[in-house]
């Protein structure tokens, strides 16, 4: 068989090669290529974006019922606290209650040892019978004796007087020597000598008389020593001066107590109050009378009313703040005193208030609040007129209609710039 001749190949054409060509380097260059579209794409969503805008959640303008708050937090105390000391000095004999009994009016607190108090008592009632005694003595024995001594010698000086007056007589007639009206005169002022010393033996022990007064005055003396030592016996029961709860005990059994140490405290029982410091930027806003909301941070569930009935009239320079109180007309029961409560004092009200959302509110505590609002599909800055500040809203007394949209005070749009609104 005859050999085969080769079968003759074409050479390629021009636009094949060309595509050839252009194949290989796009396949050589395909990530630079694949960029470029990328970049050609975010730059074309980029402008859409310019044009229309970005798409921001927005907040409406609505009219709600607004209550503005003052919010603080601080203690719970009574009125005022009593110490409980010591008035005399002694030694602990019993502690007869526990840190936060509830106590009443005049019950047994602390006992202190009594043997020497109570011997002085003793000794003090003693020396008020033996007084009581002497002055008995004056009125039963004394005076009648010094009476019955002045009667005595009364009749003994009529006598030396009558006797005196006959040898006078006599002397006169030349009856009777000079010796005998010599002896009647000596008898007479005898007698006279006796009436007088009677007379102020009965006086002396008289009502007024010196002797009576100096016994009165060592019953009196007396007297004042029992009372003093029956007082001092008395301050070694210490007892609740008031009704109430006893916050803290710092006494044992065996110690020794002194005047001036505080032994416990106690918060009577009553009122019961909160104890706040606010911010003195909030003081133009608190009135006598507002109402509150408190809860315990212990039971933060539970709420309870309380009414500002007191403004510290000073300011506490340290702390730029200024002490106030609430009362509490009806404390519940698991209120306990120094506890930590949060409380909102109800400092204004609106009941149709047009409010916005605080986060979309700039600049709100300066002079010259404004709102980023969306109209015609555009940001817009408007000033505004703030009125009732709640916690979470704030409401619009001029420059924003209801239904408008606002935006975050945090949305990255300037004035002027194109937005979508996504509506709430």
């Amino acid at each position: 068989m005859p050999p085969q001749s080769p079968v003759p190949t074409l050479p390629p054409t021009a636009p094949a090669t060309r595509l050839h060509r252009m194949g290989g380097f796009i396949w050589a260059h395909k990530a630079m290529i694949l960029a470029g579209l990328v970049m050609l794409g975010l730059g074309l969503w980029q402008g859409r974006l310019l044009l229309i805008g970005p798409q921001l959640a927005t907040d409406k303008a609505r009219r709600v019922r607004l209550i503005e708050t003052v919010v603080a937090t601080g203690t719970v105390q009574s009125p005022f606290r009593a110490t409980i000391g010591s008035q005399i000095t002694g030694t602990v004999a019993e502690v007869a209650v526990d840190e936060g009994a509830v106590v009443a009016q005049g019950q047994v607190l602390v006992t202190l040892a009594d043997n020497e108090l109570a011997g002085a008592v003793v000794q003090a009632r003693g020396a008020v019978a033996e007084a009581q005694a002497h002055i008995r003595e004056m009125s039963e024995l004394t005076l009648p004796t010094a009476q019955a001594s002045l009667r005595q010698t009364q009749a003994t000086l009529l006598n030396a007087q009558q006797t005196y007056n006959r040898a006078a007589e006599l002397i006169r007639k030349g009856d009777e020597t000079r010796v005998v009206l010599d002896a009647a005169k000596r008898d007479l002022d005898v007698a006279q000598t006796q009436v007088r010393t009677a007379e102020v033996q009965v006086f002396t022990a008289s009502a007024g008389g010196s002797a009576f007064v100096t016994a009165r005055t060592q019953l009196d003396q007396a007297q004042a020593t029992l009372v003093t030592a029956t007082s001092r016996l008395g301050y070694a029961t210490i007892t609740a001066p008031r009704a109430g709860i006893l916050i803290s005990r710092n006494v044992e059994r065996g110690s020794v107590v002194q005047p001036g140490m505080a032994l416990m405290m106690l918060a009577p029982a009553g009122q019961t109050q909160l104890v706040l410091s606010i911010d003195e930027r909030n003081l133009a806003r608190l009135v006598l009378g507002q109402t509150a909301i408190a809860s315990a941070d212990a039971y933060p569930g539970e709420h309870f009313a309380a009414v500002l009935s007191f403004i510290n009239p000073g300011i506490d320079i340290a702390r730029a703040s200024v002490e106030v109180k609430l009362t509490v007309t009806a404390p519940p029961p698991y209120l306990r005193q120094d506890m930590t409560v949060s409380v909102d004092i109800e400092v204004g009200r609106s009941e149709n208030a047009l409010v916005v959302p605080a986060r979309a509110v700039h600049e709100a505590l300066s002079s010259a609040p404004w709102v980023m609002a969306v109209r015609d599909g555009r940001a817009v800055r408007l000033p505004v007129r703030i009125g009732v500040q709640g916690t979470t809203q704030f409401e619009i007394l001029h420059g924003l209609a209801e239904g408008e949209n606002v935006l975050a005070a945090t949305s990255p749009v300037a004035a002027g710039q194109r937005v979508r609104a996504l509506q709430p």
